[in-house]
C-alpha cells in the first residue's frame, strides 16, 4: 500500500504486543483496504489462515492478490459477504461454518463513514447496517466456532466518533432514508449535522455492543472469549475517501494533514488480536486527544458503559436480526 506518511508504531506492535497465530483462523471485514488490509496481512504473517469478508468486487480481488504477493506463505481465503444485505451475511457465515470447526478471531473492522440518508435493501441507514447490525449478526451466527477456541476474541472498530450524545433506538429500526438526511455543505465541512450524527451513532454502538457482550459472557460465566475494542485514531485510509466522494466531507480538509498511516491506524486492532495479555473489555488506541500515536491500553468513556445504551444496542440490533442468546 503507497502511503508517504511514516509508519511509527507497527514494528513495535508485532515485537512486544504480537503472538504466533500458527493454527489460528482469524475473519476480517472490510479487507481491501486501509486498517483491515494491514491486519489481515500482519496476522498472516504470524501464521493464521485468514478469512476475508467482503463484497465480491474487482476491489476485493486485487486486494487478495496484493495481500498473497506481500505474503507468499500466507493462507488466506476469500468469503463473499455484503454488510449491507443480511442474507449475504448469513450465507458468509454458513459457509464458513461448512468448513471450519473453530474461529479463533472475529475482527469486526469494516465501516462506512457520513454517507448520504438512504437505505439498504433490508431498510435500514447504510451506515448503520455496515457497521453494527451486520457485525452484531455475523459475530452471533459465528459464536458456536468462537466458543470452540481455546482464547477466542472479538475485536470491535469504534473512533473518536464515538463520542457526543447517547444512542438512540430511532436509529436501530428501518428508517433508513428519514434519519435526518444530508445537512448542509456547511454542516459536512465541519463535520457535524446529521451524516455525522448516524456515523457517531454507529462508533458508540459498536462499544455497546462490545460492553453489552461482556456482561452477557460474564453471566454465562464463558472465559474463553473475550469482547475487546480498538480505534484507529485519525488514520488515512479509503474510508475518507469515500466519504467525499458522496459528498460527506472536504477531501483535502486540513484536518487530514494530523492523520497516522493505515499501518499506525491498524495496530490497535493488531494488538486486540494478537496481545497475548489480552483481557476481556480492553480498549486499545491512542492516549490522550486520540488522534495519533501508540495503541495504548485506554478507560472506556462512561458513555461507553452505561446501560441505556448497552440496552439500545442490544434490543435494536436483535429487533433486526434475530435473538443473540449466549
Amino acid at each position: 500500500m503507497t502511503n508517504q506518511i511514516v509508519t511509527l508504531h507497527l514494528d513495535k506492535i508485532l515485537t512486544d504486543h504480537a503472538q504466533d497465530m500458527t493454527n489460528k483462523v482469524v475473519a476480517i471485514t472490510g479487507t481491501t483496504s486501509g486498517t483491515g488490509f494491514v491486519c489481515a496481512r500482519e496476522v498472516a504473517k504470524k501464521g493464521a489462515t485468514v478469512l476475508l469478508l467482503n463484497r465480491e468486487s474487482t476491489r476485493s480481488k486485487e486486494a487478495l492478490e496484493q495481500l498473497q504477493a506481500e505474503v507468499p506463505n500466507g493462507k488466506f481465503e476469500a468469503v463473499t459477504c455484503d454488510l449491507q444485505n443480511f442474507e449475504s451475511v448469513r450465507n458468509a457465515a454458513e459457509s464458513i461454518k461448512a468448513k471450519y470447526d473453530v474461529i479463533d478471531v472475529l475482527v469486526n473492522n469494516a465501516g462506512v463513514m457520513a454517507l448520504k440518508d438512504q437505505a439498504t435493501g433490508d431498510g435500514y441507514d447504510v451506515q448503520m447496517q455496515t457497521n453494527v447490525i451486520s457485525h452484531f449478526l455475523i459475530t452471533k451466527e459465528l459464536f458456536p466456532l468462537l466458543q470452540k477456541s481455546t482464547q477466542a476474541r472479538i475485536v470491535n472498530h469504534t473512533s473518536m466518533a464515538r463520542l457526543g450524545g447517547p444512542l438512540a433506538s430511532d436509529y436501530f429500526e428501518k428508517k433508513g432514508g428519514d434519519l435526518g438526511g444530508d445537512g448542509t455543505e456547511a454542516d459536512n465541512l465541519s463535520f457535524r449535522g446529521p451524516r455525522w450524527e448516524r456515523y457517531h451513532q454507529t462508533k458508540l454502538a459498536n462499544c455497546a455492543f462490545t460492553y453489552g457482550l461482556k456482561q452477557r459472557l460474564e453471566a454465562a460465566n464463558i472465559t474463553n472469549v473475550l469482547p475487546l475494542l480498538a480505534h484507529p485514531g485519525l488514520a488515512k485510509t479509503k474510508l475518507q475517501v469515500t466519504t467525499a466522494a458522496d459528498g460527506g466531507m472536504d477531501g483535502n480538509a486540513e484536518f487530514m494533514n494530523m492523520a497516522q498511516s493505515a499501518e499506525d491506524g491498524a495496530t490497535g486492532i493488531i494488538r486486540a488480536t494478537m496481545d497475548p495479555n489480552s483481557k476481556s473489555g480492553d480498549f486499545y488506541g491512542p492516549s490522550g486527544q486520540g488522534w495519533k500515536g501508540f495503541p495504548e491500553l485506554l478507560t472506556p468513556e462512561e458513555l461507553l458503559l452505561d446501560e441505556s445504551n448497552l440496552r439500545i444496542n442490544w434490543e435494536g440490533c436483535e429487533k433486526a436480526v434475530g435473538a443473540f442468546t449466549i
